[in-house]
């Protein structure tokens, strides 16, 4: 059987100009109804509040994962480097395309919550053999669908289709950073994709950077530091991913309290309970998050309307650095809210960047895929013991700890930086 496309598919895109599709099976899963759903999650949940043009979607982020991992190959193709084992070809481009697909409403925003990991998901709706993804992945070997979902679950045989889209420099950072900048206006996150590409070496069964490439890899770190800095650890997002966070933890107190609402749909239900199946997973997209928001505005719980309220009007909660220790600042607000009639336990947040789901970059003395350079003489050094710039910004926390709760929002703007 023949897997190539007759004709060669093109879609254009803002960021990598265009991606080509050549492989059937590729085609066909784009055109599933699992990956289809992606147009209907967010890519950086709830930034738009701060970037007003942050309204981009998984799935225009997973077109340029697997765009970046094909460009990748076909490099190492045409090279005909020997350590790229080329039978592993359509299984790293299917793994680029559905890396993301179990995320749910507003990404990362809500996972903490609702118990919601996504990549446990994305293997899961992979293997199901009652989705569309599993029936177009059989369609290539019985065991397809589990390799493909091996590769994302970092269990495959071969890391070095691992890396192409799960290390400390894979198509899935190297993507979202210049989509993400894109689309919020900042140009923090821009680097020389391609030439970072031309760099790129298989050596030795995992993927490594020709030594004169380790500039353009510091000119990458550099733009995950300060994306994560002025974008992803906004305060203003932050605060308004608290809200929501707290509106689905009320949310599912209540339903399992037996409290009667108004508007229940049944795969929140489903969540709430812990037996959400992958048909209701493909019904919970932001459409129906959002129309719950709307909903429960107006129930009677007070905590549960006024949240969302808030969220769906951006009366977001204020924020500020705690100096010295959050004990005493935290006992200080909690006497300050429920004097005011408030519940310290949803209107008061201690946040740091220590929780998020991001790092710049973190050295080889983990169990993390570092990025290694290959020197002349054919030998690897990890990229920190030999870069000044990288080894400054190793696994470094900066900032302090940001307390959330709400308060006159006269002052308030939004994002114009």
């Amino acid at each position: 059987m023949s897997w190539s496309l007759n004709e060669e598919k093109v879609f254009k895109d803002p960021v990598h100009k265009y991606i080509h599709v050549q492989d059937r099976v590729i085609w066909d899963l784009i055109n599933s109804k699992e990956f289809q759903r992606l147009r209907r999650i967010r890519q950086l949940g709830t930034s738009f509040f701060t970037f007003h043009g942050a309204e981009h979607s998984r799935f225009s982020h997973s077109l340029g994962v697997y765009e970046i991992t094909r460009k990748i190959i076909a490099q190492f193709e045409r090279n005909q480097y020997p350590d790229w084992p080329v039978e592993e070809r359509l299984i790293s481009l299917c793994a680029a395309l559905l890396h993301d697909l179990g995320h749910g409403p507003f990404s990362h925003s809500i996972e903490p919550v609702l118990d919601m990991h996504h990549e446990r998901w994305t293997c899961r709706i992979i293997e199901d053999e009652s989705t569309e993804v599993n029936q177009i992945l059989r369609q290539v070997s019985p065991d397809f669908p589990e390799q493909v979902a091996s590769v994302i679950n970092k269990r495959y045989a071969k890391p070095i289709v691992v890396s192409l889209i799960s290390s400390q420099m894979d198509a899935d950072r190297m993507d979202y950073l210049l989509r993400d900048a894109y689309f919020t206006g900042v140009h923090y996150g821009t680097f020389d994709l391609e030439r970072l590409l031309r760099m790129l070496r298989p050596y030795q069964g995992r993927i490594v950077v020709k030594d004169s490439g380790m500039h353009g890899v510091e000119d990458y770190l550099m733009s995950r530091y300060q994306m994560y800095w002025q974008v992803y650890f906004h305060p203003v997002t932050r605060s308004s991913e608290s809200i929501l966070r707290n509106v689905f933890r009320r949310a599912k107190e209540l339903y399992m309290a037996q409290h009667p609402f108004q508007f229940m749909p049944g795969p929140l239900a489903e969540l709430f309970e812990g037996r959400l199946t992958v048909d209701g997973h493909y019904m919970l997209d932001e459409a129906l998050a959002q129309t719950a928001l709307m909903q429960w505005s107006r129930e009677k719980d007070a905590i549960l309307a006024d949240l969302c309220q808030r969220f769906l009007t951006r009366k977001l909660f204020k924020y500020e650095a705690v100096e010295g220790d959050p004990a005493l600042k935290l006992a200080e607000m909690e006497q300050k809210l429920t004097a005011n009639g408030l519940d310290p336990r949803y209107y008061m947040v201690l946040d740091a960047p220590k929780d998020l789901p991001y790092d710049v970059y973190i050295g080889g003395k983990t169990n993390r895929i570092p990025i290694l350079i290959l020197n002349t003489k054919g030998e690897l050094q990890e990229i920190s013991e030999k870069s000044e710039i990288v080894r400054s910004i190793s696994g470094l926390q900066r900032g302090k700890a940001v307390l959330y709760y709400p308060e006159d929002q006269e002052d308030e703007q939004e994002n114009v930086d």
